[in-house]
């Protein structure tokens, strides 16, 4: 038997023998242990911390004694005296092995650290970015042995770290001479590493070692709103988070008057792109700003959208979107320069990965929700149903996933409703109606109160109740129904008929008022009949591609649904299966998961290895075309009720009791509850 001293690796259980006097460091590269290391064992970036363990373990059989390590060196005694060690830690490039040893890498110090999200459920995320900090210290130049400074950068970096075949775009190189004076032949790189195999890119670099970390940004470019998150690529904290109207609603509000606007207007794919662009980097610049950061340490962006966004946020004209075979112009995974993005405020070496496209019509957003929902690891057969203004459906197990879109229009998000606004301070974004008195009570963005509690006019002086967001209006709609307010149809019924004056004539229809803000200066916030023919316009559009995905697999119902999109989070289970809005399930089995294409952008972003595995992914999923598929218009017609023209919803009733009545009275509405008697 060997007399080197074993050393064991925990929580990764690997183990071997070394020479006494091998570096922790080394002995864990050796072994293939997860320990990091930006400074490449000089003691100066703290990442290789671990924590050796004494004493006996009969688990491993090995007692440890405490001279198991070289004694602390004088370089972790400067690091301890300037910045501090955790009581029992070493730096794992200075403490040597010379006895039988344990040693734990603490989860700061592993590569892939596990960051634990929760959405609908908690999930570990591996970190593993694309883009990494190296210290290398570079060979002065010699004038007997002739080179160019980059190649001796990159012949360090070789021997330091392993890596070879460094490309670098010219502006770096225009600063690398003047970097390694400054830095006294020393300096900090960030190197990007393609999941595909291509050779690596320098980012930028520093002089002497930098330790302010890197940053990259999530982008969800959706039809209605932007989302950016400003992430840590250390630790996969969300540093700030920032949102706007995509600017394009300007063009058309809906994705098919987007292509139409293209198509008509020369040139107007490129205004299109040009205010898309515009806007994702004042977000930039703004979530930079708000977390204090230099916009120069943002390195990486990803990007998800559906097929439209995506063609005009990379400058492709998609008038192929709005015509059969809807082709796409490309729908693999693109990694690129963000400034081709018009990204100008971040890092101007950056790079950008845009997810992939599934088919012409479920674009990279509904594959970074396959990526953060995992429908295809399910056991149990899951819909998930990314709410937006072109809602995209999954529904899929182990055995397959399928995959559409519906045209569900921007409603859901506030936009086409009389008194919506976007989700900000002031609007309603939950509502209750009392059944027999017909009074509404609500709660408004920023304020936790109900609005008929003491306080709430003084906790809501300064935003005021200004309109009603996404949620606020699918509650409105669903309480309306379960009120008595609105009938099965749709229909808003007369005061006579509800028995309250809320419910106020407006022409030959009815509209309900939730709030009177005129004496106050403010605004009458109402619901009206328009209001309710919109939201079923997109609630059936919804509930449609939701039933031509059960066709094709032919089921009736399914196990649990997940709801996501911006506000999916704040959708309820209840009154969006009041609405009809997704197909009959047990509502402990509706779930949300918030804005899971955001996460699944983010997840892209913080791990290459997803790369890889939703470019795997997105091959295996069937795309169903909902816009030449007979079944969905008639899916479509039968949903428009509230909640269902034929489906009997009975996990619903088991909980909610829907009253049973008819205001079309074929007169002005005024005459009570009777039906219309058909002419035969």
């Amino acid at each position: 038997m060997s007399d080197d001293p074993l050393v064991i690796f925990t929580p990764s259980g690997k183990r071997g023998r070394v020479p006494a006097g091998t570096p922790v460091l080394t002995a864990a590269r050796q072994l293939g242990v997860d320990l990091d290391s930006v400074c490449g064992g000089r003691g100066i970036c703290s990442k290789c911390q671990v924590a050796p363990a004494y004493g006996q373990f009969s688990k491993h059989g090995v007692s440890v004694a405490l001279d198991a390590l070289s004694p602390v060196n004088a370089v972790e005694e400067r690091y301890d005296r300037v910045r501090g060690l955790k009581p029992g830690r070493r730096l794992g490039c200075q403490a040597q092995i010379l006895r039988d040893v344990v040693i734990d890498v603490p989860p700061e110090s592993q590569v892939h650290r596990q960051v634990v999200r929760k959405a609908a459920t908690a999930r570990a995320m591996v970190m593993d970015p694309a883009t990494r900090l190296y210290l290398v210290d570079v060979a002065e130049p010699d004038m007997h042995e002739p080179s160019g400074d980059f190649e001796r950068l990159r012949a360090a970096l070789s021997t330091q770290w392993g890596i070879d075949g460094l490309r670098a775009p010219l502006p770096v190189l225009a600063r690398l001479q003047g970097a390694l004076r400054k830095g006294g032949w020393r300096v900090t790189l960030a190197i990007h590493h393609d999941h595909t195999g291509a050779p690596p890119r320098l980012i930028d670099l520093w002089p002497g070692f930098y330790e302010d970390g890197l940053f990259g940004l999530a982008v969800d470019v959706g039809s209605t709103t932007i989302a950016a998150h400003l992430c840590d690529l250390s630790s996969g904290e969300v540093k700030a988070s920032a949102g706007v109207m995509n600017p394009q609603i300007r063009f058309g509000e809906d994705l098919m008057s987007r292509v139409s606007y293209a198509m008509m207007n020369p040139g107007g794919d490129r205004e299109m792109t040009a205010a898309v662009r515009q806007a994702i980097d004042d977000l930039a610049r703004s979530v930079a700003q708000d977390a204090g950061l230099d916009p120069r340490a943002i390195v990486e962006a990803s990007f998800v959208c559906n097929p439209v966004m995506h063609h005009l946020l990379l400058g492709i004209d998609p008038v192929e979107l709005g015509q059969a075979p809807f082709a796409l112009a490309i729908a693999s995974s693109l990694t690129l320069d963000a400034a081709q993005l018009g990204l100008a405020s971040i890092n101007a070496g950056a790079r950008a990965y845009v997810l992939p496209c599934i088919a012409g019509h479920v674009g990279a957003d509904a594959a970074a929700v396959a990526l953060s929902e995992e429908p295809q690891k399910s056991e149990d057969l899951v819909l998930v149903v990314d709410v937006g203004t072109n809602a995209e459906i999954l529904l899929g197990d182990r055995s397959g996933v399928l995959a559409c879109s519906s045209p569900t229009g921007p409603a859901f998000e506030g936009a086409q409703i009389s008194a919506g606004q976007r989700a900000a301070p002031g609007a309603i974004e939950r509502l209750e109606i009392d059944p027999a008195s017909k009074e509404p009570r609500f709660k408004v963005i920023g304020c936790d109160l109900w609005s008929d509690d003491p306080g709430f006019a003084a906790a809501t002086a300064a935003s005021g109740v200004t309109g009603i967001c996404g949620s606020g209006i699918i509650e409105a709609v669903a309480e309306m129904r379960m009120a008595g307010l609105v009938d099965a149809s749709g229909l808003i019924g007369s005061a006579a008929q509800t028995g309250t004056p809320r419910c106020e004539a407006q022409g030959r229809t009815h509209a309900y008022l939730i709030h009177d803000g005129t004496g106050q200066g403010g605004a009458r916030i109402l619901v009206t009949q328009g209001d309710i023919r919109a939201i079923q316009l997109a609630k059936s559009a919804l509930y449609a591609g939701a039933r031509l995905l059960m066709d094709e697999r032919g089921v009736d119902k399914v196990d649990r649904v997940v709801l996501a999109g911006a506000f999916g989070a704040h959708i309820s289970p209840k009154h969006a299966m009041v609405l009809g809005m997704i197909p009959d399930a047990p509502l402990d089995r509706v779930t949300s998961a918030g804005n899971a294409a955001g996460t699944g952008a983010r997840i892209a972003l913080c791990n290459i290895a997803a790369r890889a595995e939703i470019e795997r992914t997105v091959r295996q999923i069937h795309k169903v075309e909902t816009a030449v598929e007979p079944r969905f218009q008639e899916h479509f017609v039968a949903a428009s009720a509230l909640p269902h023209a034929t489906a009997g919803f009975p996990e619903l009733r088991k909980l909610v009791t829907l009253p049973d009545l008819s205001f079309n009275t074929g007169d002005d509405g005024q005459s009570g509850g009777r039906r219309r008697r058909r002419r035969g």
